[in-house]
């Protein structure tokens, strides 16, 4: 009998300690649900003033990602401090376990800030072909750690982000452009001025070569073999392979044709009979040694 009273006791301890307790619980607990709903009016606000604007979708959802998960921590942090917790002391263990997982995803939080660069700064975009970390091909896909490029060859490549950010990146496609520098050699026998006539006449008859800035035809190089000649004009990037591979082809029928000698290198090879050098060693032996003798 004496351990129910016991029992009732600490109960009526504990549910007077819960009524008093209460208040503070169910503030908490608004607390809580309003500042949802105020983070949630955040994000929406936000979320439509990007749509006004032409933002990158990637910086649009780390953004708004970034938005909601620190609000998130800054309500959790009120409402653990409505329910009685020291501030200082959850501060304190929310950075010691910041710290913690800084240290143990440094490559990855490379990569997150290499991200965060590449698509605030837009060196390149979905779509644009470019060369880096000695990979050359068509972006596909930029996230916020890697980066994904389908080569020439049709593999895919993912770059980190940190790596990438910190390199040097060639954009082909950036200026909607590119020049092409192509060479041809000739003899040094033919006719310059009508070998630099028919790669003119050749470049002047293509519709994809840009007017402006104008083509040129310069003589490049006295070669050890060859005259060259460098035949430089502007393109558009989806026309630019498909001149390219047509200009080599058509530039060497076209020479040929008008009677150009593409050279190729050359070596002069001498043959000695060994045997009369051997002779002539023999005999010059002779000789030296009679001079002697006298």
């Amino acid at each position: 009998m004496e351990k129910l009273n016991d029992w009732g006791a600490i109960a009526q301890e504990y549910a007077k300690k819960f009524i008093d307790y209460l208040p503070t619980l169910l503030g908490a607990l608004a607390l809580l649900v309003i500042g949802l709903w105020v983070i949630g009016l955040i994000v929406k606000y936000v979320e439509k003033i990007f749509q006004k604007k032409d933002y990158d979708k990637t910086l649009e959802i780390f953004t708004l990602n970034s938005i909601k998960w620190g609000l998130r921590i800054i309500l959790f942090v009120l409402v653990i401090t409505q329910l009685g917790v020291e501030s200082a002391s959850l501060v304190a263990a929310i950075g010691a376990a910041g710290l913690a997982i800084g240290l143990a995803m440094q490559g990855s939080l490379s990569n997150l800030a290499g991200g965060v660069l590449l698509i605030i700064l837009k060196p390149f975009k979905v779509g644009d072909w470019i060369e880096a970390q000695d990979v050359s091909g068509s972006v596909v896909e930029i996230s916020l750690f890697y980066t994904k490029i389908d080569t020439f060859g049709n593999q895919r490549a993912v770059i980190p982000n940190g790596q990438l950010s910190n390199d040097n990146i060639i954009n082909y496609s950036y200026n909607g452009t590119r020049r092409e520098t192509l060479s041809f050699g000739i003899s040094y026998d033919d006719d310059l001025k009508k070998a630099k006539q028919v790669l003119r006449d050749l470049v002047e008859e293509q519709e994809d070569v840009l007017k402006d800035p104008a083509p040129q035809i310069i003589v490049a190089e006295l070669g050890a073999d060859s005259v060259n000649f460098s035949v430089r004009y502007f393109a558009e990037n989806s026309k630019f392979w498909d001149l390219h591979w047509y200009m080599i082809e058509e530039g060497k029928i076209r020479l040929e044709e008008a009677g150009m000698t593409i050279p190729y290198p050359q070596r002069d090879v001498y043959l000695y009979d060994q045997t009369k050098m051997n002779g002539t060693i023999e005999k010059n032996s002779k000789n030296n040694d009679l001079n002697t003798a006298n």
